[in-house]
């Protein structure tokens, strides 16, 4: 039987794509690590902050200069390369997908407070094949390819206590958003649960550096209702790589089987974890908000 010389047999097309993540890795590395020293000269200086949707939604000059030189960093020696930044929007047309928060924590970088992150992802065909999250103030590079997840270049491994009485949980919900969204009364209750159900309940601000956290072992379990695709998308890989897992939640926002980064609530938990309250709080959350979304489209329709 003839062969075909120019046919790709799977591992060799395997092998490719796994090379090809760790070079986008490694791009995502030093783009994030490009931006690292302005960003610790103006944390904890005078700054101007500045307001995009609300009072809670912070922005400052360092956000997007961070973003604009990401982007001419990726875009230099990627050139194949369309880039989603959270101040910037869309750019390029190229078949590499970046997603880029400069800051992700602003509030917290803003004021001080050292839990903020860069975080960078790539996504070809719908798939996230590499990312990295930058803690420039801990020196921490928490990063994955298609085949492991790091932290400073040394594989990790997640681990959860598997009873949630004994875990602990990160979580920024509820803020303002949510008390309109469900009821303040419904979203106090809610987080009732969470403070009564976990050992410990911890509200740091970043949810990329949130779930890096539960990736790497330091945290069990993370959920939010209110991120980006440029929030999670390098987190998502990082987790699973090491082991965790992450549920996405639609909350009405997206159609149902959306990819997970581009869902706006999350559950992340580590290996070993089970978390029957928070899947249980986290879900109902999403599923009224989904039943509510039906309504108001129903409505529009008819009127």
């Amino acid at each position: 039987m003839p062969t075909d010389n120019n046919s790709t047999s799977p591992q060799s097309a395997s092998e490719d794509a796994l090379a090809r993540s760790r070079r986008l890795m490694a791009l995502a590395k030093s783009a994030a690590l490009a931006v690292r020293a302005p960003l610790l000269e103006a944390f904890r200086s005078n700054m101007t902050v500045d307001y995009k949707v609300d009072l809670h939604d912070i922005v400052t000059v360092h956000d997007k200069r961070a973003e604009a030189t990401i982007r001419a960093f990726i875009l230099e020696r990627e050139p194949n390369s369309a880039i989603m930044g959270e101040e910037g929007g869309q750019i390029g047309s190229g078949d590499i997908q970046w997603y880029v928060d400069p800051i992700d924590g602003t509030a917290n970088f803003a004021r001080g407070l050292a839990f903020w992150c860069v975080s960078i992802a790539a996504v070809i065909d719908g798939e996230v094949v590499a990312g990295a999250i930058l803690d420039p103030v801990a020196d921490l590079m928490f990063a994955a390819d298609l085949e492991f997840a790091y932290l400073n270049d040394e594989a990790i491994r997640s681990r959860s206590v598997a009873d949630e009485a004994k875990a602990t949980l990160i979580t920024g919900y509820p803020v303002s958003r949510d008390f309109r969204l469900d009821g303040k009364e419904v979203a106090l209750a809610n987080f009732g649960v969470l403070v009564e159900t976990f050992s410990t309940l911890r509200r740091p601000g970043s949810a990329a550096l949130s779930i890096a956290h539960v990736a790497a072992g330091w945290a069990d379990a993370a959920t939010g209702f209110g991120v980006n695709a440029w929030d999670v998308a390098a987190a998502t890989l990082i987790l699973k790589n090491a082991g965790g897992r992450y549920e996405p939640l639609t909350l009405g926002k997206v159609a149902s089987g959306s990819l997970d980064f581009l869902c706006p609530g999350y559950i992340a938990t580590g290996e070993g974890a089970n978390y029957p309250a928070l899947e249980r709080i986290a879900r109902s959350i999403s599923e009224t908000r989904v039943a509510k979304a039906g309504q108001i489209q129903t409505s529009t329709r008819v009127g």
